[in-house]
């Protein structure tokens, strides 16, 4: 059994990861190219000044995408290389290098899926105080209209916002991300809601400019939880604790969904985290409330629950779990219930806009790389996705994290999620087994998933 005809196999990475060219043409600073000069902040003191070269490589990378026989490509735009500092001056060879991937990617019969903001914040507005300053909302929207005003007559599937839960919390309360600050609540709160504002204000400008008829989504981290058993306690307990806030908890799906798709806070968040909350405006809610086409989120892993009576309670890993490298649990029931979860509490069709994992890469002696673990890893995913889909969750797509091998943040180069394997000091592109494994998946549409 296939997947629908229509289903979206595709793969993503985001401008700084693998872009490079971090100061050419034009483009202007990012918060993440500070945030790597600063010393200790990123293993091994590694840089995206180069990154893959994607900037320089991208009519080689779009042909292994079309040697995969990718359907679709999710990319970022980076901020700072398009306007330099984030509002006013158009820089118009950073817009040119986006024009030629998407002509490249449509050349290639591969559909390009454009995330607007992929944490590359422009170093210029983090100046003038970032996600505090209440005009951000309104420079996200500014930005969105130049991207939309160039790419719209080619380009008709738009995410606006990639996991701001990392961007603000890690970036701006842990401090383990660019820009990698340490602030307290209130003013976490305040970027939380002026980051929800852009969003809406970003829907608004691509409603309003956009040349084609269009899909927007949006695409936060998926927090997911899955039942310990198939009882309906299991089931109950675990939709619970998907759903619910907590204090000190601000990584809850709701508080970062809710408003976009309900058009409101969850009231268990407010009874926690109502002393923090900035000023709300009459009209905030519909602005952040806007109408959109599909549900994106990223999903990796999950936490099993069970029922304890009363509410939910986390299950306990087994020793010597199984993880990938970068140590997170291997997990594919996540993808089970995630978008089954999601389905039902927010009635958009679904696309897993992220999952992938970590591994353990090398080139082998033959010159090739294996990986089965990656292989074994998107197999059981992809296929309780499957069991989803038949079971009633409609599912519209799915790319796995990453195309190819990358600058993993604060890690560095020491994480390698790629389905291309590069050598960062040779630039050289070797596709993996998952790759070629990838490409059979996506010719068979599914079928040789087996559930």
């Amino acid at each position: 059994m296939s997947f629908p005809k229509d289903f979206i196999w595709g793969a993503a990475a985001a401008a700084y990861q693998i872009e490079g060219a971090a100061q050419d043409d034009g483009k202007g600073l990012s918060v993440w190219d500070m945030f790597c000069k600063r010393e200790g902040c990123v293993k091994d003191g590694d840089t995206g000044d180069v990154a893959c070269d994607h900037y320089y490589r991208y009519k080689e990378d779009v042909g292994i995408m079309k040697e995969i026989g990718l359907k679709a490509y999710r990319m970022s735009v980076s901020w700072p290389r398009v306007i330099p500092d984030g509002f006013g001056q158009v820089n118009e060879k950073g817009l040119d290098f986006y024009d030629r991937l998407v002509d490249e990617l449509l050349r290639c019969g591969i559909t390009p899926y454009i995330t607007l903001f992929h944490w590359d914040y422009p170093y210029e507005l983090y100046k003038r105080g970032g996600w505090l300053n209440p005009d951000s909302p309104k420079w996200f929207q500014e930005y969105t209209k130049v991207v939309v005003d160039r790419l719209s007559d080619r380009v008709t599937n738009w995410m606006t916002l990639n996991e701001p839960q990392c961007f603000i919390i890690l970036g701006h309360y842990d401090g383990a991300h660019a820009p990698g600050l340490k602030l307290d609540k209130n003013d976490l709160f305040l970027m939380i809601h002026n980051s929800l504002l852009a969003h809406g204000r970003s829907v608004e400008a691509i409603r309003k400019y956009s040349k084609k008829p269009c899909q927007i989504g949006y695409a936060p981290c998926g927090i997911v939880s899955f039942p310990d058993t198939d009882s309906d306690d299991d089931i109950q307990a675990a939709r619970t604790a998907m759903f619910s806030c907590q204090e000190n908890r601000f990584w809850a799906n709701t508080w970062w969904m809710d408003p976009v798709y309900l058009g409101r806070y969850p009231e268990d968040g407010y009874k926690y985290y109502e002393k923090w909350l900035p000023e709300i405006k009459q009209d905030d809610f519909k602005i952040i409330n806007q109408p959109l086409d599909f549900f994106g989120c990223n999903i990796y892993y999950g936490t099993r629950v069970r029922s304890n009576g009363i509410g939910y309670e986390e299950v306990k890993k087994e020793t010597g779990y199984a993880q990938t490298s970068i140590k997170w649990a291997v997990t594919p029931e996540a993808l089970y219930w995630g978008p089954k979860f999601f389905y039902e509490r927010y009635k958009k069709p679904v696309i897993i806009t992220e999952n992938g994992m970590s591994n353990s890469d090398w080139v082998n002696i033959d010159g090739k790389v294996h990986d089965p673990q990656r292989i074994d890893y998107l197999h059981r995913h992809i296929r309780e996705l499957k069991k989803a889909l038949f079971d009633g969750t409609d599912i519209k797509g799915y790319f796995t994290w990453s195309i190819m091998d990358n600058f993993e943040w604060a890690l560095g180069y020491s994480e390698r999620f790629g389905l291309v394997y590069v050598d960062y000091t040779t630039k050289k592109r070797i596709l993996k087994d998952s790759a070629y494994w990838y490409k059979d998946v996506i010719k068979s549409n599914g079928e040789i998933i087996n559930v």
